[in-house]
């Protein structure tokens, strides 16, 4: 049985679940899609499951295209991992599997007591690059930063393209972010700052990150920026602005998960990016009518087929053939 997790009813502005029909002992599939008001999301789908596991199902699946908080899986300063935490409340409403798309990391697999199934929405981006981009033979795979490198090579390599990275003061890497274990504890009345008599620790140079510069030749090049969420788009807007001035006539950017926040229809249209391509995991109606640049891949077949057969008990090894793990 598959339940869209908005079968709900308002009670004094809480959720309350109302289960029409037995569910004992069946296999139960709960679509979640995460629209602009995250936490009542998450909510909703919590007290769902806890409902569902209440009235002895069997099995809870969550189908959870665009896994929430999934940017908050390290540690930042003195703030906690949000995704772990998110993970746990899962497990302990009743949901006994996950079905998600490229998650933020992939590690965040280790977080949950229960399988989760990362599916891949690459080949449909692969697909749309192939089909959709006139004259993509000319076109370069850019990263917009370090760490989003390896993405990029897969896409470069599997579409036999040229490789592009971009890295500079304009970018801020996620390793970069201070996590505050380098600060000092606020020192009482009566201590110094000198620490322990007679030990001196090696002090860690500050970073100093140079100009933006793009490492590869994207003159007279499409340049296709890949990563995996498109949420505030200005460091898209200011990518794209450099790739221009080096030469790229054309750009392009591919993402899974487009959220597209606040003014990122407006900053997409008024830039220098010819066209946004991102999937339906994440609803996006709103936006495309304020931003015609702003292009939908379908990738509901392969989430269909992937909860076909997880109730079917068969394989999911079709849905990941040739997935590395860089994918």
């Amino acid at each position: 049985m598959i339940l869209p997790s908005s079968r709900r009813v308002a009670w004094h502005s809480e959720t309350r679940v109302d289960v029409k029909e037995s569910v004992r002992g069946q296999d139960i599939f709960i679509i979640q899609t995460i629209p602009r008001d995250v936490n009542t999301a998450i909510m909703e789908l919590l007290v769902m499951a806890y409902a569902l596991k209440t009235n002895c199902a069997k099995n809870i699946i969550g189908v959870i295209p665009y896994f929430p908080y999934s940017k908050q899986c390290k540690m930042r300063k003195r703030g906690s991992i949000v995704c772990k935490l998110l993970a746990s409340m899962l497990a302990k409403a009743g949901l006994t599997h996950i079905i998600t798309m490229d998650l933020h990391q992939k590690e965040i697999q280790g977080f949950f007591s229960f399988p989760v199934d990362n599916l891949r929405a690459s080949p449909f981006l692969l697909q749309y690059i192939q089909e959709e981009i006139p004259d993509y033979r000319n076109a370069i795979i850019v990263a917009k930063s370090p760490s989003a490198a390896k993405r990029a090579q897969s896409y470069a390599e599997r579409l036999r393209l040229g490789l592009a990275v971009m890295h500079g003061e304009a970018q801020c890497s996620e390793s970069d972010m201070a996590d505050g274990r380098h600060s000092p504890p606020p020192m009482s009345s009566g201590r110094t700052t000198s620490g322990h008599p007679g030990l001196e620790l090696p002090l860690m140079m500050a970073k100093e990150k140079p100009p933006i510069t793009v490492v590869g030749d994207v003159g007279g090049r499409i340049a296709i920026i890949v990563d995996d969420i498109i949420d505030d788009v200005e460091d898209f807007v200011a990518a794209a602005e450099i790739l221009k001035e080096r030469g790229a006539y054309k750009i392009y950017i591919m993402a899974t998960h487009g959220l597209l926040s606040a003014e990122a229809p407006r900053l997409i249209e008024e830039s220098a990016i010819d066209e946004v391509v991102v999937t339906n995991t994440v609803p996006h109606e709103v936006q495309k009518l304020q931003c015609p640049k702003i292009k939908t891949v379908d990738v509901s077949m392969i989430l269909a087929e992937a909860i076909r057969r997880i109730h079917n008990g068969e394989s999911m090894a079709y849905l990941f053939r040739n997935i590395t793990v860089d994918d």
